[in-house]
């Protein structure tokens, strides 16, 4: 960590929501569903709030968009699939040190009562 902190500044976006094709049964693939994710990036802030200049943070706008662009991307099986490439996506950003993605499928297809069904996952810049 940069200047002997022990923990990295968070920022979250929570409940970003798509509609994308993911699972393994053929419903699932045709009729589609909504994702939720929850994105929580570690980065260091310390230059942002010197300059007050977006350049110096993640755009988390821009990031949405391109999150967004993989829910509604390429189908995949498995939201743990999807959660890794979504991880993937946020660790291209350079201020980006880790990141934790929560993958809702609240409609996941349970024959019983539920909330939702998530995975979580925690990647680290390598």
């Amino acid at each position: 960590m940069t200047g002997g902190l022990d923990r990295l500044d968070r920022i979250a976006v929570r409940g970003l929501r798509a509609h994308g094709y993911h699972g393994v049964f053929p419903e699932e693939r045709r009729e589609g569903q909504d994702f939720v994710v929850d994105v929580d990036l570690g980065v260091d802030t310390r230059a942002a709030a010197r300059s007050d200049d977006v350049a110096d943070t993640v755009h988390y706008g821009m990031l949405s968009s391109r999150l967004v662009d993989v829910i509604t991307g390429e189908p995949v099986n498995l939201i743990e699939t999807l959660a890794e490439r979504l991880a993937a996506v946020c660790l291209e950003e350079s201020l980006v040190r880790e990141v934790e993605i929560t993958v809702h499928k609240p409609d996941a297809p349970i024959p019983h009562k539920f909330d939702d069904v998530t995975v979580r996952i925690l990647r680290r810049r390598a």
